[in-house]
């Protein structure tokens, strides 16, 4: 059964400015998600799509940005496509779901979209 969906929006040159803030990048995106947006040639665009997916999340959720937070979750890359990845804690509030994660760019936009299945 569906429990929520969410999407966002993410503008990359905006994103460009923002991961100059070492403190922001820090704050917001898990180790794993660093690593991967700056071993690629454009890592702006990969924090703006993993921030989305964080966004999108917390749409999903209904809890929203500040009742779920955004260390909690992260995106991993593998060669299937994009995996949400939740911590123990988040998983637990928000009921063990099942977490399907879209994922798109063009031009200075960055798209996620996040459909939470109860299992």
């Amino acid at each position: 059964m569906i429990a929520g969906i969410g999407t966002d929006l993410c503008v990359i040159s905006r994103m460009r400015r923002a991961v100059e803030s070492e403190y922001f990048v820090r704050r917001v995106f898990s180790e794993e998600e660093i690593e991967y947006a700056r071993s690629n040639t454009e890592p702006s665009l990969h924090f703006a799509s993993a921030f989305a997916a964080k966004e999108a999340l917390a749409k999903a959720s209904g809890f929203g940005v500040f009742g779920m937070g955004l260390a909690g979750s992260w995106v991993r890359r593998t060669k299937t496509g994009p995996v949400m990845m939740l911590n123990d804690d988040l998983r637990i509030k928000l009921g063990e779901p099942k977490c399907w994660l879209s994922m798109s760019h063009d031009g200075d936009y960055a798209l996620a979209f996040v459909v939470l299945e109860k299992r």
